[in-house]
């Protein structure tokens, strides 16, 4: 069982990173964010070994508190046991033309988080792969392989959560073109001549 006080200290130090990050990128509605989370590692345990299903709800709670009234949808990543799938709101997968498995994360299947997320979603699925612009990885889960490229590491003044390394990942649209290419619109105007 984990402390009331504990809980609230790791709601505290999502809300602030995530306030940090947000002032640093651009999520826009209708965006992916991923969440990849070992509760096992938050308590200073081996991933995987020890997942806290209380830390798992308040962790998915303090997240769509931030990111709903955004707009943009919190993916929830699994472990190594379900490949990484993520649950996601039903929706959301046939909004994005996403591929949806059959699977229900179970707390040594999925984790914790993804348990909090079945259970806080209106119509959870489980889909294999996506590209979110965008994500959080408490514990060191390698959320990479969902972000899309460019991906650019943000940092925060919070570099732990609980006992568990926090990392977060932007992403930018992929600059392509030799020595050539330019890559702001203002320089439109100066290999062309005006605009007409």
């Amino acid at each position: 069982m984990t402390h009331e006080n504990d809980l609230n200290k790791i709601a505290q130090q999502i809300k602030t990173s995530m306030t940090e990050f947000l002032a640093q990128t651009t999520l826009e509605p209708n965006d992916i964010f991923v969440l990849g989370c070992s509760t096992s590692e938050i308590q200073g345990q081996k991933i995987g070994k020890h997942s806290n299903l209380e830390l798992g709800r308040i962790i998915v709670k303090t997240l769509r508190s931030i990111l709903d009234p955004l707009g943009v949808h919190l993916a929830v990543q699994g472990c190594e046991h379900l490949n990484r799938a993520l649950v996601i709101e039903k929706r959301v997968a046939k909004d994005h033309d996403l591929e949806i498995v059959t699977v229900v994360p179970t707390l040594h299947a999925g984790g914790a988080a993804q348990v909090a997320a079945f259970e806080q979603f209106t119509e959870p699925v489980e889909v294999e792969h996506l590209v979110a612009k965008a994500g959080m990885d408490i514990g060191d889960t390698a959320i990479g392989m969902h972000v899309r490229f460019v991906q650019i590491p943000v940092r925060t003044s919070i570099t732990e959560i609980g006992k568990a390394h926090v990392t977060f990942l932007s992403s930018r649209p992929k600059l392509i073109g030799g020595e050539r290419a330019r890559y702001r619109l203002e320089d439109l105007n100066q290999t062309t001549g005006p605009l007409a």
